[in-house]
């Protein structure tokens, strides 16, 4: 029976070189020479530290600009809030969105099962499987489930017949 899996995945050596990009820039850039500015990566958390809100708000972008040019989603950036942090500076914590989350996937099989397609989805872990009898069936799920307009970037996978 053929099936596909939807997976959400972020190639986190990619974010690396993002961050490692914005981190050059502004070393080079005069309106932050000088300013107390640090990005820091660990597994799935990325933390900005700066001086003010207008630094955070231009680090915020410049961080979405790499993404977009090392071929990233910036929707896979969840951005925690701004809060202050000691030393008068700016911190805030950027989650790298890896997994389908359970109610995003009970929201994608819930879509599934209401457009009357002739395929079955399946939650396992932090994907979905969708399996039909047809592979045209299975366009048509790819197609509808890329038209639910789901901030987070998602990925279809193994393709088998």
């Amino acid at each position: 029976m053929p099936s596909f899996d939807i997976v959400s995945k972020t190639e986190l050596a990619e974010v690396q070189n993002a961050i490692d990009g914005v981190l050059r820039e502004v070393s080079n850039r005069f309106d932050f020479k000088g300013s107390k500015t640090t990005i820091e990566r660990k597994e799935n958390e990325i933390t900005i530290q700066t001086e003010d809100k207008t630094k955070l708000e231009q680090l915020q972008e410049m961080l979405k600009g790499y993404f977009v040019r090392r071929k990233l989603d910036p929707g896979a950036l969840d951005w925690g809030k701004e809060q202050e942090a000691g030393g008068m500076t700016m911190r805030q914590v950027v989650k790298v969105k890896q997994g389908i989350d359970q109610e995003l996937a009970k929201k994608i099989v819930k879509a599934i099962k209401d457009s009357k397609m002739k395929v079955q989805a399946s939650i396992q872990g932090d994907e979905l499987r969708v399996s039909g009898k047809k592979i045209d069936d299975l366009q048509a799920a790819i197609a509808m489930v890329k038209g639910l307009n789901i901030e987070q970037p998602l990925q279809y996978v193994n393709f088998r017949d």
